[in-house]
């Protein structure tokens, strides 16, 4: 009963006709599919350090606010993104015709354009003729208490949307979660899931005006159910995005070395799975978020009026 398009400047419009609850049938879908994420969630951390943490993965829903929220957000995002996604397409179109695919580790081209971005991947190496170029995008967003400081929170929203409307231009599958840690004692571990590369939904745009600032963080449970998603993709760039404002910690003793660890080693876990790793950091912790993910891994970001366009164009990057 509504749809969403765009007005002649670019900016979002939200046309809706009587809208309607969302019918039974739709409604039992989606808690089957909330019941899935549940167990999928569960068995991935069983055997981990967070074994026995009460977790719950929520499928957050939407109305009449969140879509307006979405309309402020995004309207001076949208032209921005599309500009970057104007340029982006015809290199996916070169690409895919390329008998080259760059951007690797080694292969048997060097490319000398390449060495500026100081991420090793100086080579192409030969493609197979059925091989295209693909991408997989998840994005984390820590919602601990303290993101509410600063403005942290709007700008980490609006670089949510923003990604999220780069993806779905550019067709790439974008995970998007949330998460915290001791909600309650019948609640250690929550999970927001925002958007999933199973059940894309065109409706998850406006879920994504649901994030906030709510208690701890966890960081390394939340990484390692991302990273188990995106390993299961048949993309062949999988890239895994932090945005968080602080280290580590939640109830009892996930904090200091313990939780530093424990992420060093899911970080290592899913890179020998094919997922890549980068840390946006937006808070006063940047120098141990950094310590913990690599120099190479981390994202420094100092103004926050730029961050969405700046995450886009390294997304963009992983494309070339």
């Amino acid at each position: 009963m509504e749809s969403w398009d765009t007005g002649e400047n670019g900016s979002p419009v939200i046309h809706e006709a009587n809208p309607e609850p969302m019918a039974a049938e739709a409604r039992r879908q989606e808690k089957e599919f909330r019941k899935q994420l549940n167990r999928f969630a569960r068995d991935i951390v069983s055997d981990s350090i967070h074994k026995g943490v009460k977790l719950i993965v929520h499928r957050p829903e939407y109305d009449a606010d969140n879509q307006r929220e979405y309309v402020r957000l995004s309207s001076e995002l949208l032209p921005i993104v599309r500009e970057i996604a104007r340029k982006t397409l015809p290199l996916l179109e070169h690409e895919s015709a390329s008998e080259f695919a760059r951007n690797h580790y080694y292969g048997a081209k060097f490319q000398a354009d390449s060495v500026a971005y100081r991420d090793f991947r100086y080579f192409a190496k030969k493609r197979p003729p059925a091989e295209t170029p693909s991408l997989a995008v998840g994005l984390r967003i820590d919602e601990s208490a303290s993101m509410a400081a600063f403005g942290r929170l709007e700008a980490a929203k609006r670089a949510v949307i923003a990604v999220y409307e780069f993806c779905r231009m550019c067709d790439i599958p974008v995970l998007i979660y949330g998460d915290t840690a001791d909600v309650s004692r019948l609640e250690q571990m929550a999970v927001y899931a925002y958007a999933d590369l199973e059940k894309p939904d065109p409706s998850d745009r406006f879920r994504l005006t649901g994030i906030r600032a709510r208690s701890n963080n966890r960081d390394g449970m939340a990484l390692r159910i991302m990273g188990e998603r995106l390993a299961a993709s048949p993309k062949q760039t999988k890239l895994l995005i932090s945005i968080s404002d602080g280290q580590p910690k939640a109830m009892e003793d996930y904090t200091g070395s313990r939780a530093v660890q424990d992420m060093r080693q899911t970080i290592a876990e899913y890179e020998r799975k094919g997922v890549s790793f980068l840390a946006a950091a937006i808070g006063q912790d940047k120098e141990v978020i950094s310590g913990i993910y690599g120099e190479e891994r981390f994202l420094d970001i100092t103004d926050l009026h730029e961050f969405p366009a700046k995450l886009v164009r390294m997304i963009a990057r992983y494309l070339r």
